[in-house]
């Protein structure tokens, strides 16, 4: 008796230890887009780069990274999860490390497109681990409740890391610090990820699909990100951008008769699907308006150091947990995605609304303390709702694409919000001092000030389409009772025992 119930404990024990790993892996991920963000005019510095250049070292990662999540999520369907996983953390290492000892602009840009490299295989492949791994839907919910407050507060915690290593010690431990995280990261792959044994044929990989949607990705992050630096009347932005389109439709074209479709069309044209990941899309692009613009704000309008930016975020952060826990473990079983997720969209407006009212006299604690915390529970209502609907009811043969394009919604999310924002702040910003000239140092303070107010209401409509959207798709009836007619019969299974991801 003592032994047969000793098994179901030593497996559940196994499933935690296997969610602190990927925990690691994704927060490895999510906060490097954002730690760099702090460390480059100190790169800039010491490596003598021009202020044009200096966009390469976010661009080359991002570019990288969201093109060929498709590509990594498939790939760790076909070589197997514990294995890719792995790859995925050693190779993110190397790239980090040689980041960190750059000696040379060329060397940097390189380490970054490294790192985006394998982040692609590393993301989806960790967040495929978690969905075959957690089949029961109590822990199910837990293990999303963690991994989605992650995602939704690894950013914050960049620009908080990003702030103590830079000060306390230099730029490059930025990167440094991603090799002594993987290291942890693949001893707890080695022991808890379980290998299983694949049963059927191994699945072709859809070249011509990947090559389409790789394609497309790159095109799109690219007009975004060239557009934010040279302006959307650039033909370079919109060539790329129209070959996005192209090749996005070519793409969907392929997959409707391919063989092995690299993205099965019914993962993302179902409605609790599609309308999970339009919400995280929607929420990566509104987030990007929190963190860096409330970071310039807190950096150049009131002169805060990295580490008190950091810091200020916070309690954002604490919020974001709480409301990731309370969610996945109460709210969502009880309410489902069509409630949770239009509420925590309508709560990251109203927080929106609230930063509109910053100005130069403004305080912390009275000003901009209310705002972040109403935004953290937001997000944290949004973003582990959306994840586990994502990767609901999905055959485990498509665990790792399923879960890709969580993360290319939230990059192209992210990509789309940097560039649309940023070129409405600088529009607002030349108004204002064009129509309160001389420009004088008090007029240029109170333009960047303006011009995030413009900002914050944009995130607000965001947010605000985003709870309508949410609304209108998510279906009434409980956040999984659908999703299974996308899988044949592999789903009854992974609902009756556990899986350990292979």
């Amino acid at each position: 008796m003592s032994s047969t119930s000793a098994i179901p404990i030593a497996a559940s024990s196994r499933r935690w230890w296997t969610l602190t790993t990927v925990a690691l892996a994704q927060l490895m991920v999510v906060l490097d887009s954002t730690v760099v963000n702090i460390a480059l005019p100190a790169a800039q510095a010491d490596l003598g780069f021009s202020d044009g250049d200096r966009q390469w070292i976010i661009t080359a990662y991002s570019l990288a990274f969201g093109s060929l999540l498709l590509l990594g999520g498939r790939l760790s369907d076909l070589i197997g999860r514990k294995r890719t996983f792995i790859i995925g953390l050693i190779g993110f290492a190397a790239a980090s490390a040689l980041g960190g000892a750059a000696d040379s602009f060329g060397l940097l840009v390189a380490a970054r497109a490294l790192q985006g490299a394998f982040g692609a295989l590393l993301a989806p492949t960790a967040l495929a681990v978690l969905t075959t791994t957690f089949t029961i839907p109590k822990e199910r919910a837990r293990a999303f409740g963690v991994f989605g407050a992650i995602a939704g507060a690894g950013g914050a915690v960049g620009l908080l890391l990003g702030g103590v290593l830079t000060e306390n010690f230099n730029w490059r431990w930025n990167l440094y610090i991603n090799v002594f995280i993987a290291i942890i990261a693949v001893i707890g792959a080695v022991l808890f990820v379980t290998t299983v044994a694949r049963s059927g044929p191994r699945p072709k990989l859809d070249v011509p699909g990947t090559i389409l949607v790789s394609g497309a990705l790159f095109a799109l992050v690219y007009g975004f990100s060239n557009a934010e630096t040279d302006g959307w009347d650039s033909p370079l932005s919109w060539g790329m951008l129209t070959a996005a389109g192209i090749l996005l439709v070519a793409f969907v074209l392929w997959q409707r008769k391919a063989a092995h479709p690299l993205l099965p069309l019914a993962i993302v044209l179902d409605r609790n699907r599609g309308a999970a990941y339009s919400s995280v899309l929607i929420a990566g692009a509104g987030m990007f308006g929190i963190f860096l613009f409330v970071t310039y704000y807190l950096q150049v309008s009131l002169g805060y150091s990295p580490i008190q930016t950091g810091v200020s975020f916070l309690p954002m952060i604490g919020m974001l947990v709480l409301a990731a826990q309370l969610s996945t473990n109460i709210f969502v079983p009880r309410f489902g995605p069509k409630i949770m997720v239009p509420v925590g969209m309508a709560l990251a407006a109203t927080g929106m609304i609230l930063l509109t009212r910053l100005n130069l006299d403004s305080t912390y604690a009275a000003d901009l303390l209310p705002a972040l915390m109403v935004l953290g529970f937001g997000m944290g209502s949004i973003m582990p709702a959306s994840i586990q609907t994502a990767t609901l009811g999905v055959d485990r043969q498509f665990a790792g694409v399923a879960s890709a394009m969580v993360n290319t919604s939230q990059q192209v999310g992210g990509s789309i919000g940097t560039a649309l924002l940023n070129t409405l702040a600088a529009t607002a910003a030349a108004d204002y001092v064009a129509s309160h000239l001389p420009a004088s140092p008090e007029v240029l303070g109170d333009a960047a000030v303006a011009s995030y107010a413009v900002v914050y209401w944009w995130g607000a409509g965001f947010f605000a389409f985003g709870a309508l959207l949410a609304a209108l798709l998510f279906r009434r009836r409980g956040h999984g009772a659908s999703l299974t007619h996308t899988t044949p019969a592999p789903t009854a299974a992974v609902d009756e025992a556990p899986v350990i991801a292979h």
